[in-house]
């Protein structure tokens, strides 16, 4: 069935039906005083207008429809709109309303006044009965046109059923039905003048656990009951039964024989009854109407449900026929004089007056005539996404949200980096003011997230069945300092390790302490064959990339580059030159003369520092060589640290063979300011590795490997106190698996 916007006004109607509200019987609001109105004023234009969203369905007419809804004050306010001009007409605040199946409205006190509003002429028509005298205990049990069912009990111990009308202010009365004490009636469904009653008592001759189960259809011409049948023991009806009654069919929601809720319907001429079962949620069930061969069933919610409440409809006539949605939510409805059925409720298109309409045969159409302006179909109404997220400072945890045109749905949110593909999804939790939240803690794929340009893509999905799921996209960049010992650009140091195998492992450290403690995010095999080198060595961005670089000397004194991609992989190397096979230590990695590029420093057999200037050339990224001085063979670890004391340049730092470590301080112009001792017991490591900025302090750190375990040295910043150690799951229990750590 197609929903379809209609922008005609409400059409004319006269045949009607039983209001269905969430309460059994016709009370539409709860009680409140009501007295006869005077002259009604101030009618408010509403062609083609909105109605308020917690307008309900009363009752409809060839002129106009009933509603009720709210005032500011929280009070029932009945108004009548009228199809001819689309005017609205305030009835009366603090009226209850009944349905009247017709052009009259029917207005109470809860009690025994009633008010009867004819509506057809220019002016509104009143007319006033009081069901108290008709007899003790009336009870109103139903409405048709302008005649009121009453129930009044008796001195005899039985319950009579009358059908009160006014005229000329006379009430008058006429007895239908009479049944035994404590009967309860109830008119369920009418057409035009016909109606349908029901009743159940305990008669007094039954056993106590046995209820005969009454139902007539009748005409308020005659004013008698024709007989329909009725049931003992074994349950047909009950007070909780609803039904609809039109030209071609009568149907009854009630309890089957063999338990459960099921419906009924005959179709009229004929002795066939077409019967399904009503289970799971519509147990609860009450027939809205039939409009042509189709019924319209469900458990009414309310217009502004949260937890909708649908509509369904059957064929009648198809005994094969299998059950449908109509609409997402209903909460009232009424039959129109020209079998269609107007239902209050909402569906992802709208939400108002849906007309339901369509003959016998004829599969019907719902179109959305009156509406309140609310959007049901979830919509964003907002994005706050950064266009630049720094993810530099500690702890970074930046919020991405987006706020829904409505609630009862779920927002799922995708991050994907263009570059390498990676991508972050998560489920948003629900808000609390309104905004689904997507607090980032600077992770992606399990490891810190890289820069560069990102999508995002934001799905809502409704949680109530209303309406299908709706996405928004957009894009940002992440943006970390570079870090001259980072590999996959994501600002965070990576150390890579051969083991005795050659094979070349990458571990990718979190951006910052976990704990207080440098933690790992992962390791990734990168390659192979690395055996062939007497040494690796991380040099920085020799190349002019952003991304860290690495050179490897081979056993015939060949010394290749390999280029950082910003993957976490390598470019295929490219030899720089020959002749390198005569130096013992090489250490790079750090800016020693203040041009913004890395240097290379190596000592050869005879103890001479050699200064090698960074170029920036990926084929040719050093310039010829300048000796720093003598004396260096004493040391059998050398590493560039970067500034590490808070001079003007990169720094180095040298073991001796005693395991004592010295600080060389860098002067600026590739040369070092006389050593200072630093610390002794450095013999346990078998590597020193300068490891760029490792706790995102804005310092470069060290890294020392070994048997006796692996440690950060963070810097401090201080000439005299250059470090403070700092645990790391960093090959914890490894510490003899590698023979080469850069």
């Amino acid at each position: 069935m197609q929903h379809r916007m209609s922008g005609r006004r409400l059409a004319a109607a006269l045949l009607t039906l039983s209001t269905v509200t969430a309460v059994t019987g016709t009370l539409v609001t709860v009680p409140a005083v009501a007295a006869v109105p005077a002259a009604v004023t101030g009618v408010r234009a509403a062609a083609e207008a909105n109605l308020a969203v917690d307008t309900e369905i009363v009752s409809t007419g060839a002129t106009g429809f009933l509603t009720t809804r709210k005032d500011e004050g929280g009070n029932p306010l009945l108004e009548w709109h009228k199809y001819a001009d689309g005017s609205v007409l305030p009835i009366h605040t603090g009226s209850v309303g009944y349905d009247s199946n017709s052009d009259t409205v029917v207005t109470g006190d809860g009690g025994s006044m009633f008010v009867l509003i004819d509506m057809k002429g220019a002016q509104p028509a009143y007319s006033s009965i009081n069901i108290g005298t008709v007899g003790p205990g009336a009870k109103l049990v139903g409405v048709v046109g302008q005649t009121l069912f009453v129930s009044v009990s008796t001195t005899a111990d039985y319950n009579d059923l009358y059908q009160v009308t006014s005229t000329n202010g006379m009430v008058q009365k006429t007895k239908i039905s009479s049944r035994p004490k404590n009967i309860d009636y109830k008119v369920v469904a009418s057409n035009g003048g016909d109606f349908v009653v029901l009743g159940s008592v305990r008669e007094p001759y039954i056993p106590t656990d046995r209820i005969v189960y009454w139902y007539a259809q009748s005409n308020v011409g005659n004013g008698s009951v024709v007989d329909w049948g009725g049931s003992s023991g074994t349950a047909q009806w009950d007070q909780s039964s609803t039904g609809a009654l039109t030209p071609g069919w009568r149907g009854w929601t009630h309890t089957a024989p063999e338990g459960g809720l099921e419906f009924s319907a005959q179709k009229l001429g004929t002795t066939t009854v077409t019967r399904f079962p009503l289970t799971g949620d519509l147990t609860r069930a009450v027939v809205a109407g039939i409009v042509g061969d189709t019924v319209f069933y469900g458990v009414p919610g309310t217009a502004t449900a949260e937890s909708p409440s649908p509509l369904y409809a059957r064929n009648l006539a198809d005994a094969n026929a299998q059950p449908y949605k109509v609409l997402d939510n209903f909460s009232t409805a009424a039959h129109a004089p020209d079998g269609t059925l107007l239902v209050r409720g909402f569906d992802q298109d709208g939400d108002g007056l849906f007309r339901i309409s369509g003959g016998a045969g004829a599969t019907p159409t719902v179109a959305l005539e009156s509406t309140t302006g609310r959007v049901m179909a979830v919509q964003f109404t907002d994005s706050r996404v950064p266009a630049a997220i720094d993810l530099e400072k500690a702890g970074s945890t930046p919020s991405l949200s987006w706020t829904l045109s409505r609630g009862n749905a779920a927002v799922d949110v995708t991050l994907t980096h263009i570059g390498t593909g990676k991508k972050l999804t998560k489920r948003l939790d629900a808000p609390v003011s309104g905004r689904f939240t997507l607090t980032w803690d600077g992770l992606l794929d399990g490891v810190s997230a890289p820069n560069g340009a990102y999508t995002w893509k934001a799905t809502a999905t409704p949680t109530d069945g209303v309406g299908g799921a709706t996405s928004l996209s957009g894009t940002f960049r992440v943006q970390r300092q570079a870090n001259a010992h980072d590999l996959n650009d994501n600002g965070s140091t990576d150390v890579i390790a051969r083991d005795a195998s050659g094979n070349l492992w990458r571990d990718d450290l979190f951006d910052w302490p976990v704990g207080g403690q440098a933690r790992t995010a992962r390791r990734t095999k990168i390659g192979t064959g690395w055996q062939v080198y007497k040494q690796i060595e991380a040099v920085g961005t020799i190349a002019g990339s952003s991304h860290g670089d690495y050179i490897a000397l081979d056993g015939s004194g060949n010394l290749y580059h390999y280029l950082g991609k910003g993957d976490g992989t390598l470019a295929p190397r490219v030899r720089i030159g020959g002749g390198w096979g005569g130096y013992k230590q090489l250490a790079g990695g750090s800016d020693l003369n203040n041009d913004g590029r890395s240097d290379l420093l190596a000592t050869d057999a005879s103890g001479v520092l050699w200064f090698y200037k960074g170029t920036g050339s990926a084929t040719a990224p050093f310039a010829a060589r300048v000796r720093v001085g003598g004396g260096w063979g004493a040391y059998n670890q050398i590493t560039a640290t970067g500034n590490i004391a808070g001079g003007t340049a990169g720094d180095l730092v040298a073991r001796d063979t005693a395991g004592v470590l010295w600080l060389y301080l860098g002067k600026g112009d590739g040369t070092f300011a006389a050593r200072t001792k630093i610390g002794s017991g450095w013999g346990s490591f078998s590597q020193l590795v300068g490891a760029g900025d490792v706790t995102n302090d804005g310092r470069p750190d060290l890294i020392a490997y070994g048997t006796g375990g692996t440690y950060v040295y963070r810097s401090t910043g201080s000439y005299a106190a250059p470090f403070s150690r700092q645990t790391t799951n960093l090959y914890a229990g490894e510490g003899t698996k590698f023979n080469s750590v850069a």
